[in-house]
């Protein structure tokens, strides 16, 4: 190793870099960006780095998610900062100490809920090892509008999503489509609201073009200003791309990031989870479209940032496409703060569920 004052790698390289150096590990100081990466205590990279913590004098943690899903994420990160000395040794300490089973099957739980009181414990326990800034409160950035655009599904089309939700089957005339459970039943029906489907045998089944008149119309609205377009399926992209034969699918390796931010791409497409961290692309544009609206919170707001950041010089405008009386909505509600975690969609999607079959 070259003697330099600093050197950098990325997460995926973690597990390499651990077993690369074992028990000489050389770096008393470790900075970590987008620590919410490590939220999983089972993730390899995050036991890679718990190895090796005890060799380390300082480690700093930048996140805009501490808490993506739960306060429960809490715990992998804040041991990387100070070995468990605030919140457990281990996660299983964490979660009895603060947390009460939710729903389950027999000793399996699938969801565990806070405790009364225990959120504001948790805060104390962190406060003198954490700090909070918001980017309002210290940058002046430009206005951000987040815009709701409805699409409503003609009666036949909304007929199909209902025999889908009521059913968990919905039949076509090129094969059926089956959903598992409730989980399965929830991407179903935001495939639905998009407007295309998988079958069982991975065949794409077009139900409408909603979205897609929707997507035209900002496109039409914005008069020759780029756009960036979230999407989730790859039915989403094929159909896009077959009505917007001049939009461009985000590759880094071929130079994308500067080809947009030098105006050179109409309208770039970008599947959130391949683009929450680390890319600029603030200098290109100022208008995003969520084609395909994801409930993870996470990827949404980093997903936003890419162009809502330092470095903006225009009001940021954040379109939603939302199929009216469909899954889109809750996934708003989710989006907005207005469900206390993401585990509140596939509840309100059970309960819609018992209530259409009586």
């Amino acid at each position: 190793m070259d003697d330099k004052d600093i050197y950098i790698t990325n997460r995926e390289n973690v597990v390499w870099l651990v077993e690369h150096y074992k028990r000489k590990w050389p770096f008393e100081t470790v900075i970590i960006d987008e620590l919410s990466s490590f939220k999983s205590s089972r993730a390899q990279r995050f036991r890679a780095l718990k190895r090796v913590r005890p060799m380390m004098k300082r480690v700093i943690g930048l996140t805009g998610t501490p808490a993506p899903n739960s306060l429960m994420d809490l715990w992998p990160q804040m041991y990387l900062l100070d070995q468990g000395e605030r919140l457990g040794k281990t996660i299983t300490e964490y979660r009895e100490k603060y947390f009460h089973p939710g729903a389950g099957s027999g000793h399996v739980v699938y969801e565990w809920l806070l405790n009364d009181g225990a959120e504001e414990r948790i805060y104390q326990k962190l406060a003198d090892i954490c700090i909070s800034m918001k980017s309002k409160d210290y940058l002046k950035l430009p206005p951000r509008t987040n815009n709701t655009i409805e699409v409503t599904l003609s009666p036949k089309e909304l007929k199909q999503y209902r025999t889908l939700e009521r059913d968990y089957i919905l039949e076509d005339k090129g094969g059926d489509v089956v959903a598992a459970n409730a989980a399965v039943l929830a991407n179903k029906l935001l495939q639905i609201a998009n407007g295309a489907i998988y079958d069982e045998d991975g065949k794409t089944h077009a139900i409408h073009n909603k979205k897609l008149e929707a997507l035209s119309q900002v496109v039409d609205e914005a008069q020759g200003q780029p756009v960036l377009v979230f999407y989730n399926y790859k039915h989403d992209l094929e159909r896009i791309k077959k009505q917007f034969p001049e939009a461009k699918v985000l590759d880094v390796k071929a130079g994308d990031v500067e080809k947009w931010n030098a105006g050179k791409i109409p309208i770039l497409l970008v599947q959130p989870q391949s683009a929450a961290h680390g890319l600029n692309l603030q200098a290109g544009g100022h208008i995003i479209v969520w084609f395909s609206l994801v409930w993870s919170l996470e990827y949404y707001q980093q997903a936003n940032a890419r162009l809502d950041r330092q470095g903006q010089k225009q009001p940021v405008i954040v379109h939603h496409l939302v199929a009216k009386d469909t899954i889109d909505e809750n996934v708003m509600k989710v989006l907005a703060g207005k469900a206390e975690n993401q585990n509140e969609l596939l509840q309100a999607l059970k309960a819609r569920v018992k209530e259409i079959r009586g």
